[in-house]
Formats: C-alpha cells, structure tokens, sequence
C-alpha cells in the first residue's frame, strides 16, 4: 500500500471553515506525526482516517478555543460531509476520551468517548506529542526525546498531564503504542 498523502484539499476545508494558520499548523504537523506514528507501528491501519482524523481533530478551534471545540467541530465537520470516524476522533480528543464524570464536569454530553481504535489512540498520542515538541514548554532538541521522556514531562508539568485519569489515558496509550515499535 502506498503511503497515505495529506490532501490540500482539506487543508482548504479548514481555511474556509474559519481554522487560524497557526491552527492549521498544528493540524498539520499532528497529521505527519500521527503518520510517522502509524507506519512506525508495522500495524495494518486506516492510513488515511488517522491523517485526516489528524488533520481535523481541531477543526472546531474555528469557532472556540474553549474545552467544547471538540464536539462544535465534530458537528461542523458532519455538515461538512466528513465520515462519522474522522468526526468521532474529533469529538473524542478532548483529554484522550472522557469518562460519563468529567464530562459531566467539563459540560459535554455524556456519552461513550472511549478510543476504540488503535489509529484514534495514534491521533490523540501525536496530538500530545506535537504539543510537547512545539509549545517551548519543555526543552526538545530531538523530537524523538518527546516520545522518550513523555511519562516523565506528563507527570511533572500539569498542562500535559491534566489530572490523574487523563495521566493514565495518556500513558496507556503511550505504552501501547511504543510498545508496537518492538515487536
């Protein structure tokens, strides 16, 4: 199978829905990531849902940067045509899936926002990764030393780590993952 390409095409979907350059960025570079990801993983994956689930994860940070930019850019991305599992992904990247409680505290509706792929656990993975490289936050020379020492700045700098149930979503799926690197 030949390597999934990111379209300009949906990178002008997200200009004409309102996305900011600096946001488009950051899709973007989700996007290659999430790939690099996937292909490192040596798994027979939907290549093209986990860069287009990338590339539109934060589609509603057209609308609002607040905690619900998830669910408002899932409903912008269904008008807009996008398949119901790049709207899932969409929905549930906010804190790597929710439980009923922190939706509940967060406002969103209560619902299932459990990852149950393997290529929306890839997606949510390279989101944090991006931000861990990108933000100046930490100090990365090599992007590879994000992956290398993720638990260790999930666990000491809040802002990535969040609370104690996003930590452990977090490092689950990081360990998962690194782990499909060795097999």
């Amino acid at each position: 199978m030949g390597k999934y390409e990111i379209r300009e095409t949906d990178i002008a979907m997200l200009r004409d829905a309102g996305v900011s350059e600096d946001d488009i960025a950051h899709s973007l570079k989700v996007a290659e990531k999430a790939l690099e990801i996937a292909y490192r993983t040596n798994q027979d994956l939907d290549f093209e849902l986990v860069g287009r689930g990338a590339l539109f994860h934060d589609l509603g940070k057209a609308k609002t940067h607040e905690i619900e930019h998830g669910k408002i850019g899932a409903e912008m991305g269904s008008a807009m045509g996008l398949p119901q599992d790049i709207t899932a992904i969409m929905e549930k990247h906010i804190r790597g899936g929710l439980t009923d409680e922190e939706a509940k505290e967060l406002h969103l509706p209560v619902k299932d926002y459990t990852l149950h792929t393997l290529e929306e656990r890839i997606v949510i993975y390279a989101d944090r990764l991006v931000d861990i490289i990108t933000e100046d936050i930490v100090t990365i020379n090599e992007e590879i030393e994000a992956e290398e020492r993720f638990e260790e700045i999930l666990r000491t700098i809040p802002k990535y780590g969040k609370n104690d149930i996003t930590l452990s979503r977090y490092l689950n799926y990081h360990r998962e993952i690194q782990g499909l690197f060795h097999q």
